[in-house]
């Protein structure tokens, strides 16, 4: 069983938090945050940079045993993480629960380096923070992580109506060629069957154009 199927909370798309008419992220009190943290001292540092921030939604998981579960259950908005000095395994066991939630993630550590880093940026982690687990500093660095966050997803939109755009372009290329070939008409002519049919059938050209594709594919 796959994390998609074990967790579908935690896996949709990347999508902006904060759209349309809601608050800002930094003016924001409603979100739900999260702290990963096993140290107690340091879990209240963060907890308190939060609150000092405005954000009173604030819950700490202090075992990492069935770490995705309880994130699941939570349904936060953000995650903030401290490993302080963590081992390589903890890291990617981290790094792990960073690709699969698809939710802005802060990481605190102590200390790094440039593997760890790269890796970090790879799992999608929005702030890795290394050596700055200050009260003060809570709330900027979470408003940084939403804040890449959402930039990022509003990247992965647009390149993915961009190859989606492409993909279908393609496939409506290859539809009027088999309705060229098989008719014996022009160009215009196939692409006017195609939105012709889409409009009787209430689809789009895309839809249509791959439905042609797919009967020719039978048909060879």
């Amino acid at each position: 069983m796959t994390i998609r199927e074990t967790y579908p909370a935690l896996t949709r798309d990347h999508r902006p938090l904060f759209t349309g008419h809601r608050a800002t992220p930094q003016m924001d009190p409603a979100l739900k945050i999260v702290i990963v943290d096993e140290n107690p001292v340091r879990a209240a540092i963060l907890a308190d940079g939060l609150r000092e921030g405005g954000y009173a939604r604030v819950t700490r998981i202090e075992e990492m045993t069935n770490l995705l579960a309880r994130i699941y259950t939570l349904d936060p908005d953000v995650i903030l993480i401290d490993l302080e000095n963590p081992s390589r395994d903890v890291l990617a066991q981290m790094f792990q629960v960073s690709r699969a939630v698809k939710r802005p993630v802060a990481m605190f550590v102590d200390q790094s380096d440039a593997a760890a880093i790269e890796a970090a940026v790879d799992a999608g982690v929005s702030a890795y923070i290394v050596d700055g687990l200050k009260k003060e500093r809570i709330k900027p660095i979470l408003d940084l992580c939403v804040s890449r966050f959402n930039a990022f997803a509003r990247l992965q939109d647009e390149l993915e109506r961009t190859q989606n755009a492409l993909s279908e372009r393609k496939t409506i290329d290859r539809a009027k060629g088999i309705l060229m070939k098989a008719r014996n008409i022009g160009e215009a002519d196939a692409y006017a069957l195609l939105r012709k049919t889409a409009m009787n059938e209430n689809k789009k050209i895309a839809e249509v154009a791959q439905a042609v594709v797919t009967a020719a594919e039978l048909l060879k």
